[in-house]
């Protein structure tokens, strides 16, 4: 009796594995599980982000529509980038059939693991998309000779 081929799973075709993607996506999740647990203060929300790094910096885009650069606050501080602020609600005359956008207090942050040059951090606005670019500080070599004295 032959015994069938077996053949290995599939790879994904959408590129090369990301650490961070499920933390990011654990973070997500807890994150859209908190906001359903009832409390005094209006939940807050979590918005879309996509990291990117390159040889030189890391990028981080998040979807924030609607959003004005006064209404946002972004700090690095102990190796983790905070994103954080607050969509306010829009004034209604009339009855509100559908509600989807989100209103209030929004924040994300996310470890980066490499040496950031703080002088150099840069974010802009545009289309309601927040692009945060951290350029990595200069490498250094990561082996080095070391003599033994003595």
């Amino acid at each position: 009796m032959a015994l069938p081929a077996r053949r290995a799973a599939a790879t994904p075709a959408l590129g090369r594995w990301d650490p961070f993607r499920d933390f990011e996506e654990l973070y997500d999740r807890l994150g859209r599980w908190l906001d359903t647990t009832p409390g005094d203060a209006p939940a807050s929300w979590v918005p879309n982000v996509d990291i990117e790094e390159t040889d030189t910096a890391y990028k981080v885009e998040a979807e924030l529509p609607g959003v004005t650069k006064d209404n946002i606050a972004i700090e690095y501080r102990e190796g983790v980038l905070h994103i954080s602020g607050e969509v306010e609600e829009k004034e209604r005359d009339g009855i509100v059939h559908r509600r989807a956008r989100r209103t209030g207090r929004f924040s994300y942050q996310v470890s980066l693991p490499t040496e950031i040059d703080h002088d150099n951090i840069g974010a802009q606005l545009n289309d309601g998309v927040l692009a945060v670019t951290l350029p990595k500080s200069q490498k250094r070599d990561s082996a080095r000779k070391i003599e033994i004295t003595g």
